[in-house]
């Protein structure tokens, strides 16, 4: 048995479909660089609780010189020993922030510098570039999904 769609209906989906997705691009490109620049207020706080809540349970973090780092817990882990190196520091500015249609998917990438003491006691910095895609949560916080940086300094000479 057939049943027929009345042309009212047909004319009311029709125009449903049509209509523009609204853009919020600029407002969650906005709300990304904030969550950026907040996330990385934590982590010049040492505050590793309120840094992880930046982070999907699921994160996965792409450090230079390391394996993968998956879940939320052990990127704590990770970023709790750094946080306790002798005169650990790091700041970072993103540069550039988008978001894909709909809406759903960003990423931030900019600079950052890191400071820690050697064995002595003597700071060394590291200057380098970060990558991170944050996905928009359903209450509309984004969180990072995927966190990746590297230093912009030459590798050790072998000699």
């Amino acid at each position: 048995m057939y049943r027929t769609i009345s042309p009212c209906c047909l004319a009311l989906f029709a125009l449903q479909c049509s209509q523009p997705v609204s853009d919020t691009r600029a407002a969650d490109e906005a709300a990304i660089r904030k969550a950026d620049m907040n996330w990385a207020k934590t982590v010049n706080a040492k505050q590793i609780d309120a840094f992880v809540g930046f982070v999907l349970d699921s994160a996965v973090v792409l450090g230079p010189n390391a394996p993968i780092t998956i879940g939320k817990e052990a990127i704590r882990g990770m970023f709790a020993a750094a946080f306790a190196m002798p005169g650990y520091s790091c700041k970072w500015q993103p540069a550039k922030v988008e978001v894909a249609r709909p809406g759903d998917l960003g990423y931030s990438r900019g600079t950052y510098e890191l400071s820690i003491n050697d064995a002595r006691g003597n700071p060394i910095t590291d200057r380098g570039k970060y990558a991170t895609m944050w996905k928009k949560q359903a209450d509309g916080i984004w969180k990072v999904a995927l966190d990746m940086f590297n230093t912009d300094l030459p590798a050790p000479s072998s000699k």
